[in-house]
């Protein structure tokens, strides 16, 4: 993950809501992506990630609120907002039946870019997403992996100022999935803002400069990694034991009333942040647990990970989310 020193306000988002009938899909969530950032929103499905997205790229009106791209209004200039984002959806969606090379070609055409242009665009696409020797083949035939390298190449073909990739690495291998990281990043190099929305908590600490945790239609947690990581923990760290499914409520009771430690639990694990001055009771609590012959299949303690910042705000994995949540506030701007 680079370090952002972007200033300026690419896209502003204030007082958003979207509602299909009763139901509040985004609720009135407000947050600023800068020029030059990658910029990660992190949710489970069903929080609002893909709603958000489809009403910046004009796809769904909101119910209310403000959407500014590049200092223009959406609402007022969609057209001219629409010619600077490029966007890849998280299905693949690339035509099966033409060539690599005709996917792209049909791509250029649709956004009117110059005839003397597209063969050396084509070409450049080609050698960025690894396709080269594949130009001439079919789409169809192609592996999940290569489909969605070309999936890629083709939203960034027209050279957008922003880069909308809803979920980009969903149902690919760790390879496949490590060569898509390394194209989004050479991507950012050459000034492109990225807007991210993924499941993948490790992608977003890997990617992303800053990132916002929503949860049904809520920003739940908005900041650098870094920040929202040492929001939780401080200078503590996670305490983390595995245990028997049965065991669990037993273990969070004994560290509530033995050592004043609030303790989560996520099937037959156990999770809590130890203070810099609780760090010392590690040892203590796995020699209780010895004690009270709970069968610990292991414990152990480790910095805060993006994964811990989620179950600390919804009190479930990322993937097992479900039912409404309202948020906190805090120094980075809980809601």
């Amino acid at each position: 993950m680079k370090d952002s020193m972007a200033t300026k306000d690419i896209i502003e988002i204030k007082n958003l809501v979207k509602k299909f009938g009763d139901f509040t899909a985004v609720n009135n969530i407000s947050f600023n992506i800068k020029e030059g950032e990658v910029f990660g929103l992190l949710g489970p499905n069903g929080a609002g990630k893909t709603t958000t997205l489809n009403m910046l790229l004009t796809l769904l009106v909101p119910t209310s609120g403000k959407i500014i791209v590049d200092g223009m209004e959406l609402s007022k200039n969609r057209e001219k907002c629409k010619q600077l984002i490029g966007f890849m959806t998280q299905e693949t969606t690339v035509e099966a039946d033409l060539t690599a090379r005709q996917n792209l070609d049909l791509f250029l055409h649709l956004y009117h870019v110059p005839e003397a242009e597209i063969p050396d665009r084509i070409e450049l696409a080609l050698e960025e997403a690894d396709l080269g020797k594949f130009g001439d083949m079919k789409a169809g035939t192609f592996s999940g992996g290569m489909q969605r390298r070309l999936g890629l190449v083709r939203a960034m073909i027209q050279e957008p100022k922003i880069l909308v990739l809803d979920e980009p690495t969903t149902g690919l291998d760790i390879q496949n999935r490590s060569t898509m990281w390394a194209r989004i990043k050479e991507l950012n190099k050459r000034g492109t803002t990225v807007i991210i929305t993924t499941q993948y908590l490790e992608e977003a600490d890997e990617l992303c400069n800053r990132i916002g945790i929503i949860d049904h239609g809520k920003i739940m947690a908005l900041g650098t990694p870094s920040e929202i990581k040492s929001e939780i923990a401080g200078n503590g760290k996670v305490l983390e034991i595995v245990s028997d499914k049965a065991d669990v409520p037993k273990i969070i009771s004994l560290l509530k009333t033995k050592f004043k430690i609030s303790a989560t639990a996520n099937g037959e694990t156990v999770t809590a942040v130890l203070d810099k001055g609780k760090i010392g009771d590690f040892t203590k609590i796995s020699a209780m647990l010895d004690k009270e012959k709970i069968l610990v299949l292991s414990i152990g303690l480790h910095l805060p990970t993006i994964d811990d910042v989620f179950l600390k705000l919804t009190g479930t994995a990322i993937r097992d989310t479900t039912g409404d949540m309202q948020g906190g506030r805090s120094n980075i701007r809980w809601r």
